[in-house]
């Protein structure tokens, strides 16, 4: 057996919401003194986003509409066996990868996607506003807005602009307009300019360049590919198609793995089997990987901070490096964030979910083996996960420990081959 699959009629028909299972009370988002964040919120976000940021309820109904755009871009999504891998690494172990980059555009972020689209459609919205880094989110939200009728702009980290040329490429295929972030566009994309010239951009400077344009316009809205709730709402597609494809080969996870920047991916994965490891009905680990270079949550702090640069959004409560901090140019542009989405770091604080680092060398590395043996090139972001998921498979041929691991293969890196070239040629660095 290499692959699970599912059929089209197995297709989730509603999301399963995180906030209803929490095992603390979450700490609600917050405003500053000088400014009305909070108040802005309707004029970002479409109602129905909104509703469901806010909303208690465990299962939320996942529109026809959206179901149908799902099967149209190939949901489900198989689950393969890594038999190449566990034998390159001799491990008694079983490694899973959920294949999220078979999507049109090579990663997990069409789940949410399509469904912010959708709801900005259905709320008169003429034109959705984003940020990207390397480009995955990007183009996305550039599809899922063609499909809904919907205008497009995209403000892309300047490093990444640079680096992945080619996802500007994509997104211009799917009609939406690119800039590079920062941008002469905003107020605040120039106040960064002036400071630096050649700033390679954050996701944090784009996010705040983006809501600054959704401010000014009342047709058009803020979308975000990561970090909210609804975004990791959206996502559990992923973990609740996991579910019913362990259960048709009798098997249970003994360890999950994602990569995180804000978290979707890792959230989408995870969060379906939370509540199940709370009630005692499952003993697994919940590991998040991310960046040596962008430690934010086993090095950042737990405390109240903006989402963005410029402090345009409400202080929410997670593990941050600081809304100021610009992360180093590194290839994983996806995850070059400075903070974490809120219920991922609740259950990093509550020990629920483990956080570790990868080096840049270290997942390049990993990437190269999981190409030779499973003929598929991950995505820089993705080979955080494979690194993780081979050392916990190490540990089982050690121990003689038969754990099923289960990576989250978030996106492909057939748009990342500079780094892939940089790493071949001796010319990376961590």
């Amino acid at each position: 057996m290499y692959r699970v699959t599912l059929s089209e009629k197995e297709i989730p028909k509603k999301w399963y919401n995180i906030a209803a299972d929490l095992p603390v009370e979450p700490p609600m988002p917050d405003q500053t003194e000088e400014g009305h964040q909070l108040e802005n919120l309707p004029k970002i976000f479409s109602k129905g986003v909104l509703e469901q940021e806010m909303s208690q309820d465990r299962w939320i109904e996942i529109p026809k509409e959206v179901r149908e755009v799902y099967e149209k871009i190939g949901r489900p999504s198989p689950l393969f066996r890594a038999r190449g891998l566990e034998d390159h690494l001799d491990t008694p172990a079983k490694i899973f990868y959920k294949r999220e980059d078979l999507s049109p555009t090579g990663s997990h972020k069409l789940n949410t996607a399509i469904a912010q689209a959708y709801y900005a459609k259905k709320d008169g919205a003429e034109l959705l506003t984003t940020e990207t880094g390397a480009g995955q989110w990007g183009s996305a939200l550039a599809l899922a807005c063609s499909f809904m009728d919907l205008d497009c702009k995209v403000y892309m980290v300047r490093i990444s602009f640079k680096q992945k040329p080619y996802r500007k490429t994509i997104m211009q295929l799917y009609n939406s307009e690119i800039l590079a972030s920062p941008s002469d566009k905003t107020e605040f994309g120039r106040k960064m300019l002036e400071k630096d010239p050649n700033h390679p951009g954050s996701l944090g400077i784009a996010i705040s360049e983006a809501i600054e344009d959704a401010l000014k316009d009342e047709k058009v809205y803020y979308s975000l590919g990561s970090v909210l709730n609804h975004v990791m709402l959206h996502q559990t597609v992923i973990g609740l198609e996991i579910k019913k494809q362990l259960e048709k080969i009798d098997e249970t996870p003994d360890v999950i793995v994602g990569c995180v920047g804000g978290g979707s991916n890792f959230a989408g994965a995870v969060f379906p089997f939370v509540k199940d490891k709370l009630d005692g009905d499952l003993d697994c680990q919940f590991i998040a990987a991310e960046p040596t270079s962008c430690p934010t949550l086993t090095q950042g702090e737990y405390k109240y901070d903006f989402g963005d640069t410029a402090g345009l959004t409400p202080l929410i409560k997670m593990y941050t490096l600081g809304h100021d901090f610009i992360p180093p140019s590194v290839h994983a542009g996806g995850l070059r964030y400075h903070g974490m989405s809120p219920h991922v770091a609740l259950l990093v604080h509550e020990g629920i979910v483990e956080g570790r680092t990868v080096s840049q060398t270290e997942l390049f590395k990993s990437g190269e083996v999981f190409a030779n043996v499973e003929g598929v090139i991950p995505a820089p972001e993705t080979c955080h996960a494979i690194k993780i998921g081979m050392d916990e498979a190490i540990k089982c041929r050690k121990s003689g420990e038969e754990k099923n691991i289960i990576i989250n293969f978030s996106g492909h890196g057939l748009l990342d081959l500079q780094g892939y070239d940089d790493y071949l040629s001796g010319n990376l660095t961590d």
